[in-house]
Order: C-alpha cells, then structure tokens, then sequence
C-alpha cells in the first residue's frame, strides 16, 4: 500500500482546487477529521458488495410481488441455511422464514397456538438475533445503525455485537427484559423488518407496476417506503403517467384495460377516479347495443357485465379519435395506420389494411360522424373532461407517479449492467433507428435519453399545458410507438383486434433488436458500448417480453450477455409461460437467476408456511468476492477519497488553517 505524502501534491495544482477545500474543511476542519474519514472510506471499499435484487413486470400482482421481495428471490432462506445449517430441523427454518416475510401476521397465528408463549418468544429471538447479526457482517456499522428501527435501535446494536466471555448471561438478560415487559412482538416485529433490510441492498424494478392485475397501488406503497429502489419505466407504467399527466388518449387507455381486466377497483376505490360520467354516457349511447365483442377478461358479477362492456365499448371509441387526433398533430411518428377510421367505409362496414378489405365485426359507431371521425361529440368531450380533472386530481395517483419521475428513468446504468424494460429500436443490420423528438433526430442512447427528459417535461408541466399538448402526445408515442424503447413493437393492435376477425391483422411484429440482440452477442456488445459500459464485463437486463418456458425458451440471451426476467408474474400470462416469473439476484459472489413456480396465495404462505417454489441457475461466478471498490459506489467514494487527500496536503502545506 502507498503510504500518503503530501509532498505529490503540487502547491500550484491545490491552490487551483483552494475554493472546493474551504468548502470541504467545512465538514472536516482538520488533519484528523479528514484522516478518520479517509480510513473510514478505505475500510468501506473493502467489505463485501451489497446484494442487488431485480424484478420486473409486476402487472399489479401485489401478492406474488410482496412475497418475492419479502423473501428476497430465496435470499432470507439462504441466510437461514448459512446460520444454522443441521441444527435446525426443516420445518422450523420455515417457520423461521415466514416469521421473517410476514412477522406480523405469522405472530398473530403463533400466539394463538403456542402453549408457553414465552419460552417461544425466548427461543425466536436468539434465533432472529443469529441471523440480524449474519445480515449485518458485511456492512458497516453506522451503515448498519442506520437501518436500525428507531425505537430498538440501542437494544438491536447490542444483540449484534455480543461477543465474548460473560456476554452470555447479558445477551439472555436483554431478551429475557424484552419478553417481560411486554415488547417481544413489537420487537420480532422490528428485527424481522430489519433483517429484511439488510439482506438486499438494491431493489430495480425492471418496468411495467401497472395493468391486468388487481392492485399496482399497493405495490406502489410498498415500493414507495423501500429503503433503497429505482425503476426503469415499461410501457404499461408511461401509460400511466401520461394518463396523470392529463393525456386523452392515455386516460382512454388506462380505462380500457381497466375494463377489460375488470379493475376498476383499482380506478375508482384506489384512486379515486370517478366513472359515473363514463358510465351514464355508455348506458344512453350503447344502450340497444350487445358490445359482444367487448367481453371481460376475469370474473365479474352477471349484473355488471353489460355495463362493463357497454362502458369498455365507449371508451375504445374515445380512444381511437383521440389517438388519430395524436397522430394528425405528429405527422413525423409516421402513424398513418392507427388512423383506423380513414380505412373503414361506413356503407359497405369494411375496412382495409394493406390493401385488403375485411368485414367488420361490428358496425355500430353512433359517436363516430364518417366526415369527421376523429372529433369527440359533446357528449363524448363532456365525459372525456370530467375524467381528466379526475386522474389530474387524484392524490395519490399523482403522488405515486412523482415517486415514478423522482426513482425512475428510462434506463440506468449500474455496477456494469444495462437495464431497461423493452428494447433499443434496431434496423434490420443492427444500427440504432433514429427518430424525432422535438425537432431534432437521435437514436440510441440520445434517443432514451432525450424521451426521458420529453416524458418529464410534458409531466411537470401539466398544469400550464391544455389537453391538445404535443409535448404529452411523445408519452402517448411511448406506450405505443413503432420505435419506442418501451414498446418494442411495429404496432398496437387495438383496433384489429376488436373488429376483425383475420388473425394476421392482430400481429403486432417486435423491433428487429429481438431477433439480433436476443441470439447474437456482438449486437448486445454494440448497445453496451453505446451506453459507455465495458462489453468484455457487462451484461443487459431486459424485462417486457414473457418467456415461453414450456415451449423451451431459456431467458439466458446471446451467450450469457443478456438476461430476459419477464417470466409471468402477471397471472394471465402464466398459461403461456409457464411459470410465476424470474428475478436476478447480483450479490459479492455473482449473478444468479431465480425461475420461481407456482405461488398459491399470501394466506396460504403465512399459515401453511409454503414458500414460492423456485429454483436457483448460477450464470456467472467471481474469480474472486467483489468488494464494494468494485462497485459505481466505490468509484465515487474513491473520488471522496482523492478529495480528502488534496485536503489534506492542503492543511500540511498550510494553504488551509485548521480549525479545532
């Protein structure tokens, strides 16, 4: 090791950086505070990286969602193994686990059946201080102090660090003083919370909380009071967000899916949006009308069903004038063919898409006037302006799509991965397609980065903009454009699915990137060098696309460059895929993938103790641990590090006074 001389630091080079060190000398005033700080941070780059977890489309499925991030992809059960290996019998390591994923419903069911509760309390609490004290040996301790529960932090910190002779006697008298006093439930509670916080350090969400399942809203909460997350937004989070941005055509379509998943428990209980309009509109204008073709997908009550359909049937309309009206004051998204309208004669009720003509399923448009076919009836506006100021309106919708615009982006760069939700649009030779926004043409990197600061824009600036705002017309291009990184898709084909009955109309065809990056990895190289990573040591993490395992597709792409974790999370997807989802968990020892079963509820898992079954694919080990100096944390603690030094020099040449 290099011992510190202040004499390599040139009197003229300090003097240039002298404003910077007055700053600095604030917070350490002297050649200690500074030399404590710098052993300090040299000691931190040698500890174990934290563990990193990713998820990605959720779609609403807060159950199997919760689960997954309580037990930390088979993290906490690892743990577990690691503390006690033989000593305890399988079925109490369970009972253990769950304890830890859900301890205050798992104690509500223990305390009820125990005999000596107690002696119960006595035994989980030496057991739980185990496995808080394995969590916590690779953190520092004033890292470990912070995610200490306020309330037991003086009590936690002893446990952690009982050790050696006569502590025994001490460490039973702390646990056998919390079981007297009546606080061993609220602090089993604390230390399972606290357990859970030290064994993932990183959460990513790899895009699409929102849509099909039941309630996004919760995982939203969830993920807002996290200790450490980001997101990468999907297209099913930016439809979302432009919908509260106050974007017509994106409120029609988040009330659609609504409809047709039957959620709208989630609009209406969760968030407040007020659907009467909607629905009265739809009764008086569909209402000799069957809307057959409108079903619901899930269960609904046979009393509701007609309504939901006539209501699913009013809002497609509205969506498809609205979209057109996108697409008229965007000539450059060259959208031409979600003019649906412009294709369909009105007499014969035919519409034809690349020059072949199909009947139509159904040919009841009364809204629709064939001379001006993307304009709202009043009726139509009415509706469409109420539900407006409703989504603009909606308090915690809005709050939780701020928390999405402050932690989220449209992909991050971190610790050597590449993550980001769809794809990065490719011509059929593997070159970056370029596109407009905003008068200007990028394409690759630009291009994410350019529709992440338009996405932000037309959002915080939603209150000074009216409805017809083509800043807010490039979220809607987000959701559902041919060259959107979030979509990935030629088209959205809403309308050919709906109308006609010729199944070649409802292909939506992916971007080239699919095809190229998914099966060769020079193209996978390409993107990461394009996003300023090393390609020799890198890796993507991609979301969007379900993995057909029961058809034989792995979610390893190109070689190991590329991993797909979209393996159906999203219930209606699971008949397709196969399985409940991936997830990849980056710890100090490698990559592993996590393919995780069938998870048959919350309930079951607490009172049954049946964990989602999962099992474990190790991609790619370390030659050696990676220490925290490996890390995007190490790189800037060692610019502190360089910082401190040229303070220090600084205070031994005497350009600095110290102050004691």
């Amino acid at each position: 090791m290099e011992k510190f001389n202040a004499k390599q630091y040139a009197t003229k080079d300090l003097e240039k950086h002298i404003k910077y060190l007055n700053l600095l000398a604030a917070r350490f005033p002297d050649i200690q505070a500074a030399s404590t700080e710098i052993i300090n941070l040299e000691a931190i780059l040698n500890l174990p990286k934290g563990t990193e977890h990713f998820l990605s489309d959720i779609h609403g499925e807060y159950e199997t969602f919760s689960h997954v991030l309580a037990n930390a992809s088979g993290v906490v059960v690892r743990k577990i193994d690691e503390v006690f290996g033989k000593t305890l019998r399988k079925k109490e390591k369970s009972l253990l686990a769950t304890l830890i994923y859900y301890p205050k419903e798992k104690l509500q069911l223990v305390i009820k059946t125990e005999d000596d509760i107690n002696e119960w309390y006595a035994i989980t609490l030496q057991r739980l201080s185990k496995v808080a004290r394995a969590a916590a040996s690779k953190y520092t301790r004033s890292k470990v102090r912070k995610a200490m529960p306020s309330d037991f932090a003086y009590i936690i910190d002893e446990l952690l660090n009982e050790s050696g002779e006569g502590k025994e006697d001490y460490f039973e008298g702390i646990i056998n003083s919390i079981i007297t006093i009546d606080r061993a439930e609220a602090f089993i509670i604390a230390i399972c919370e606290f357990i859970q916080q030290l064994l993932v350090d990183r959460l990513h969400i790899i895009g699409d909380i929102f849509d099909r399942g039941p309630h996004p809203e919760k995982v939203m909460d969830r993920l807002i009071s996290y200790h450490a997350v980001d997101v990468q937004w999907g297209n099913h989070d930016i439809v979302w967000m432009g919908a509260a941005a106050g974007n017509l055509a994106l409120i029609a379509n988040v009330i659609r899916i609504s409809l047709r998943y039957n959620n709208l428990d989630t609009l209406e209980d969760a968030y407040g949006i007020n659907m009467l309009p909607l629905a009265r509109f739809a009764m008086d204008a569909y209402k000799n009308d069957p809307c057959d073709l409108f079903a619901v997908k899930g269960e609904a009550r046979h009393s509701d069903i007609q309504l939901l359909k006539q209501m699913q049937k009013a809002i497609s309309i509205i969506q498809f004038k609205m979209e057109g009206q996108a697409v008229k004051r965007n000539p450059h998204f060259k959208m031409n063919d979600r003019l649906v309208f412009d294709n369909i004669d009105f007499k014969k009720n035919t519409t034809t898409i690349d020059g072949k003509t199909h009947k139509l399923k159904d040919v009841n448009f009364p809204t629709v006037d064939p001379k001006a076919p993307y304009e709202l009836s009043s009726d139509e506006k009415e509706v469409m302006d109420k539900l407006r100021s409703s989504f603009m309106n909606s308090q915690r919708l809005q709050q939780h799509i701020d928390f999405l615009f402050t932690r989220g982006s449209m992909y991050l760069t971190h610790n050597s991965n590449l993550l980001y939700h769809g794809c990065i649009p490719m011509d059929e030779k593997g070159n970056f397609e370029k596109f407009e926004i905003e008068g200007k043409t990028y394409s690759g990197k630009q291009l994410c980065d350019h529709f992440d600061r338009v996405a932000r824009k037309g959002y915080f600036q939603r209150k000074a903009k009216g409805e017809e705002d083509n800043t807010l017309d490039y979220m809607w291009y987000l959701w559902c454009g041919p060259l959107s990184p979030l979509f990935g898709k030629k088209k959205m084909a809403t309308f050919e699915r709906y109308y006609i009955a010729d199944k070649d109309t409802h292909k939506e065809g992916r971007n080239t990137y699919y095809t190229l990056a998914f099966n060769d990895e020079k193209y996978c190289d390409s993107i990461l060098s394009e996003f300023d990573l090393d390609p020799s040591c890198s890796h993507i993490v991609n979301g969007h696309v379900p993995v057909k395992v029961k058809k034989g597709e792995s979610p390893i792409k190109a070689n190991g460059k590329l991993f797909v974790i979209d393996g159906g999370m999203s219930i209606p997807y699971q008949s397709v895929t196969g399985v409940s989802g991936y997830t990849l968990i980056y710890n100090s020892y490698g990559l592993v993938l996590v393919e995780h079963k069938e998870f048959s509820s919350m309930a079951d898992a607490i009172k049954e103790e049946k964990d989602i079954i999962s099992d474990r694919i190790f991609i790619e080990g370390n030659a050696s641990r990676k220490r925290v100096g490996d890390t995007d944390v190490g790189k800037e603690l060692n610019i502190q590090i360089d910082d401190l030094k040229l303070l220090l020099a600084a205070y031994r040449k005497g350009l600095i006074k110290e102050k004691r």
